[in-house]
């Protein structure tokens, strides 16, 4: 596997763990709850440091909008998904502008 194979799956696990912490927030309950607390750090913490892995060998630009915008597009249709939140036309075309732009901007690198 190449490093840049590898650096692209380190990004996605901290995709994966920075989703995982935000959908324990809702669980939580303001911090009160120690159990989902304790997965909101860890995913965090997990999330910060597997990008750190990441960046060492992809453009930081580059890698920071690819997880932020998976990791908002990720979270806001979980959200309706889990927690039945709202799903209107407006939100629909806010998360795909999200992924167009990702794809762009990972289009323009190659």
């Amino acid at each position: 596997m190449s490093v840049q194979t590898y650096s692209w799956l380190l990004l996605v696990a901290s995709i994966a763990a920075e989703v995982a912490g935000t959908i324990a927030l809702r669980y939580a309950d303001g911090f009160t709850r120690p159990v989902p607390s304790l997965v909101v750090v860890a995913s965090y913490a997990a999330a910060i440091w597997l990008m750190s892995m990441a960046v060492k060998h992809l453009e930081v630009g580059l890698a920071y909008a690819v997880w932020a915008g998976s990791g908002t597009a990720l979270t806001a249709a979980l959200g309706i998904l889990w927690f039945s939140e709202s799903m209107t036309l407006l939100r629909i075309a806010g998360v795909v502008m999200i992924v167009i732009g990702v794809v762009v901007l990972n289009l323009e690198t190659q």
